[in-house]
């Protein structure tokens, strides 16, 4: 048995990480002693955000790609261009946020630095989505692990791809020009921003979503991270298995995280339908919070389902030698 299986991880992957959590540490030092700021919010908190995502994201490939059994140097590849394509992409990201100034969205035609990082802002996005897709098709083909774990993985890359195509639907749906103001008091137009019925918003402390309309960051973040809430899950379900027999079954576990999966996917869709209708996730109007509840009701009935079954199941192996012996 490998005593250090990080080894065995995907390094570039790995590296990218790695150099995310370094940025974090920056970014969080920024938060500190910087006290610039873009639209109401300290110029340090996009790349905080985009370390702590991709830095979260790329763990977890590194992770999974030492799962796969088969098409291993496509898979290796591809997590190779796509820890390129996000550590570039983060990093245009943070030498804006230095420049005081925009990244995503801006137009500004008259400085040489933005004209350069725009494109690769722009394309790095399709880049990291193809590489999902990808991904998500070699996962497919394979089993990489238990039912559970592979039902997490599924589901979650599943998420993933979507959380992945919202950023698309911005760049070509939601075109707002307008002209605002950055850190160095100069004047930069923008053609489009996240916010759905105020682009730009007064943002949430730290995500910076909108509570003045719509945020399609939320369910971008959401559908994103579904894999690594499914992968917790799995495993503090192995966990438990120790002390509960009922959830030492393989496919009971397997039902669980596919019931954990149902209500997820569940959430992401009312929180999209939510920001697509123009409203802030704290704000939610009555049908959202009856979308909410009639997910949250599903999930509950589908995972009681799963647990009294199980729970069943695992008790008739102990009363069997008593009925024997009352038959006796």
């Amino acid at each position: 048995m490998n005593a250090f299986p990080l080894r065995t991880w995907h390094r570039p992957l790995v590296v990218c990480a790695t150099l995310m959590l370094g940025l974090m540490l920056v970014a969080g030092a920024g938060l500190v002693v910087d006290d610039r700021t873009l639209l109401d919010e300290s110029v340090w908190v996009k790349p905080l955000k985009f370390a702590f995502a991709f830095g979260l994201y790329a763990g977890t490939l590194a992770w999974l790609l030492t799962k796969l059994s088969k098409g291993t140097r496509l898979g290796w590849w591809v997590g190779t261009v796509f820890a390129l394509a996000a550590t570039v992409e983060v990093g245009a990201i943070t030498i804006q946020a230095a420049r005081g100034t925009f990244s995503h969205f801006n137009a500004d035609q008259t400085d040489p630095v933005t004209l350069a990082l725009v494109p690769i802002l722009t394309f790095g996005v399709m880049i990291i989505l193809i590489t999902q897709l990808i991904l998500a098709i070699v996962v497919l083909i394979q089993r990489t692990g238990g039912a559970a774990v592979n039902r997490a993985i599924r589901a979650g890359l599943a998420l993933a791809v979507f959380g992945m195509l919202v950023p698309v639907y911005w760049l070509v749906a939601e075109i707002h020009p307008r002209t605002v103001t950055d850190a160095n008091g100069n004047q930069v137009p923008m053609y489009q921003g996240h916010g759905i019925g105020d682009p730009d918003g007064h943002g949430m402390p730290l995500t910076g979503w909108s509570v003045t309309g719509g945020d399609f960051r939320v369910p971008h973040f959401f559908a994103l991270h579904g894999i690594q809430v499914l992968l917790l899950l799995t495993a503090v379900l192995a966990a438990l298995a120790a002390k509960h027999a009922w959830l030492r079954a393989e496919k009971v576990r397997a039902r669980l995280v596919g019931s954990a999966a149902l209500g997820y996917t569940g959430l992401v869709a009312v929180v999209t339908w939510q920001a697509w209708r123009g409203q802030s996730l704290i704000h939610p109007d009555a049908t959202t919070l009856l979308a909410l509840a009639a997910v949250l009701l599903l999930t509950a009935m589908t995972t009681t389902g799963v647990i009294v079954t199980a729970r069943r199941a695992a008790a008739v192996p102990a009363e069997t030698p008593e009925l024997h012996q009352h038959v006796r």
